[in-house]
């Protein structure tokens, strides 16, 4: 791991979140949920996560807007207590594991009115009609995959969708991403990579969901193949290392996340907190690391369709030398 401060990286305690001990999914980030469980730096956590629909669509005959209850989409695990926490410090979870949950994994997918990077919606307003429903119920096997259709077969390959912190007052829709994280929908969260978050208040009180077996960069139809998962994490906590927004690192690289709108003021943030990254804590000028990022970063699109855009701004290690 590379950053100014440290984390244990021991693995503590172990416990887990079942569908009965979290009860009720939440559909906010914030401070004022009681936390379904508290614990301390270095435990693991197995998190039974629903899809994100909360289980509602059943069948390919369903029409999502019958069924689902906007805002009431992308139920949240959490909110988890992390001991000793206080705000400026960092989270470092380490993503272990995700694999399907039930007997039967089933994957869903679908078009719904006024959601999408091609439609028509409350943010970008048009005159068009809505595009006609339809759902995709997919079986999910993380061996041979997930099957679209006779032909195409798609490779299991999943992350979590919205992961982040509590802000330190506001309570903001699991819908949206931030500065806290949220839903950012960037495949980079993967098994085998660190998600580093910024705490925002005492107790850090962490959040997670919404997991994917398969998604393109953009989220262009608004919709992966949502899955209910058991996802193990590894929480650590970092002192003395304080960031503005996400980061993530993996054995290959490094990557900044920013969420704004519009599109291009997400990758400035990416790319600023990239800089910043290189200079405090790999020895970079500011301007070298700008002129260096210009040859050889790396942009990927997380989603283009939440209430604010997600964009991942990445370095190879092999050039942090």
């Amino acid at each position: 791991m590379h950053s100014k401060g440290v984390a244990s990286g021991k693995i503590g305690s172990s416990y887990s979140i079942t569908e009965a001990s979290q009860g009720k999914y939440h559909y906010v980030y914030g401070p004022y949920a009681e936390p379904v469980l508290s614990i301390s730096p270095g435990s693991r956590i197995s998190v039974e996560t629903h899809d994100a629909f909360e289980g509602k669509i059943q069948s390919e005959s369903d029409k999502p807007s019958e069924i689902l209850n906007f805002p009431y989409l992308n139920p949240q695990n959490g909110p988890i207590h992390v001991e000793g926490a206080e705000k400026g410090d960092v989270l470092a979870v380490y993503i272990e594991r995700i694999v399907p949950r039930g007997p039967q994994p089933c994957g869903t997918t679908l078009i719904m009115p006024g959601f999408g990077g091609l439609v028509p919606t409350d943010n970008t307003a048009m005159l068009t009609a809505p595009l006609p429903e339809r759902v995709k119920k997919l079986h999910v096997d993380p061996i041979a995959g997930t099957r679209w259709n006779d032909k195409i077969v798609l490779p299991y390959e999943p992350f979590i969708g919205t992961i982040g912190t509590s802000p330190e007052i506001e309570a903001i829709s699991s819908l949206q991403p931030d500065y806290y994280g949220g839903n950012m929908d960037l495949p980079d969260v993967r098994v085998g990579a660190i998600i580093y978050l910024p705490v925002n208040k005492a107790g850090a009180y962490l959040y997670v969901g919404d997991c994917h077996a398969a998604q393109g960069d953009g989220e262009l139809g608004g919709v992966a193949i949502e899955h209910p998962t058991v996802t193990t994490l590894h929480v650590d906590l970092i002192k003395n290392w304080s960031i503005k927004w996400p980061r993530v690192e993996n054995e290959h690289s490094i990557m900044t996340i920013g969420s704004a709108r519009p599109m291009e003021d997400a990758a400035r943030i990416a790319y600023r907190e990239l800089i910043d990254w290189m200079a405090k804590d790999y020895g970079f000028e500011e301007i070298e690391a700008y002129m260096l990022l210009t040859q050889v970063g790396g942009v990927r699109v997380g989603n283009m369709v939440d209430p604010k855009y997600t964009v991942g701004a990445s370095i190879k290690k092999s050039y942090l030398i």
